[in-house]
């Protein structure tokens, strides 16, 4: 166990890191905080772990919210731009599912401290973003180099947080945390020489104020969502190792245990947004990404 107990530290953070369709594995990180009464007071996300941290920072139940991922298709994130850009994609998607079934949220406004990293292209430096709308700075903390759009923000140019930080640990230690859980999902992008940050970021996991949960992920590729109930399962799995001095004192739901056998629809399945054969309900059913960020 920590040198703190995670239960009662008034100040715990919850730093969740980026890695394409791997980000599922946050979701069943998130079941298992919950089932051990731990209660994050920050949350940080970088990429794909600034959608499963918006959508609990804003109040979303964790099953719920692994319903929603194993659900969930990459036209939820992001439509296929026919201009000339930077990127194949615009995170424009993100916002038109939100509109569908109501309003985007302001980071200030949510019950539980917010903020994702993004890369400020010009300096080429972390840029964390903790106010105004919740969908755009999302959008700009998963903006992959090459597939989104760059996004323009208070100024910037934004591009992936996973650039320089993706793992947000020190990020959540500004915000005030002082224990910060950080779940590790893909290594730091250190293939680009000018942003290396792997030993920085290092540094922070082997802090004793750090409890990493690294679910064990093998040969699984963050751009092919393929399997996410199973992904679920690996990000539980690693959560219970870590966190197994921890009683439970909220049992997981009997639905939420079947539901490990679903079985995903492959990439090229899954990369074109629904129709509305594919969804017949009325236009106020919460679909897709929109369905992440409606607090319950």
């Amino acid at each position: 166990m920590p040198s703190v107990d995670l239960r009662y530290e008034p100040n715990v953070g919850l730093a969740l890191g980026g890695g394409g369709a791997l980000g599922a594995a946050h979701a069943g990180v998130l079941e298992v905080l919950y089932e051990r009464g731990i209660q994050p007071s920050i949350v940080v996300g970088t990429s794909a772990g600034s959608i499963a941290g918006g959508a609990y920072a804003n109040g979303r139940d964790p099953y719920e919210l692994s319903d929603l991922v194993r659900a969930a298709s990459w036209g939820d994130f992001g439509t296929f731009s026919m201009s000339p850009g930077l990127g194949l994609l615009d995170t424009e998607g993100l916002r038109e599912t939100v509109a569908r079934v109501g309003h985007d949220s302001l980071i200030e406004d949510l019950p539980i401290r917010f903020a994702t990293v993004a890369t400020d292209v010009a300096t080429e430096t972390a840029v964390l973003i903790d106010h105004g709308s919740l969908v755009e700075a999302i959008g700009a903390s998963i903006a992959v180099p090459g597939l989104f759009r760059p996004k323009q923000l208070d100024g910037l140019t934004l591009v992936d947080g996973g650039m320089v930080q993706n793992l947000p640990l020190e990020a959540a230690f500004t915000m005030g945390a002082t224990h910060v859980i950080g779940v590790r999902l893909a290594p730091e992008w250190d293939f680009l020489p000018k942003l290396r940050t792997a030993i920085q970021v290092h540094e922070y996991e082997i802090r004793d104020d750090v409890t990493m949960i690294t679910p064990r992920l093998r040969h699984r590729s963050q751009w092919v969502a393929k399997d996410l109930a199973g992904l679920i399962q690996l990000g539980r799995e690693a959560a219970e190792l870590a966190l197994a001095d921890y009683p439970i004192v909220n049992p997981r739901p009997t639905t939420a245990e079947a539901a490990v056998t679903i079985d995903e629809p492959a990439m090229e399945e899954v990369l074109q947004p629904q129709s509305e054969q594919e969804a017949p309900e009325t236009s106020q059913r919460q679909r897709g990404i929109a369905a992440f960020f409606q607090r319950r």
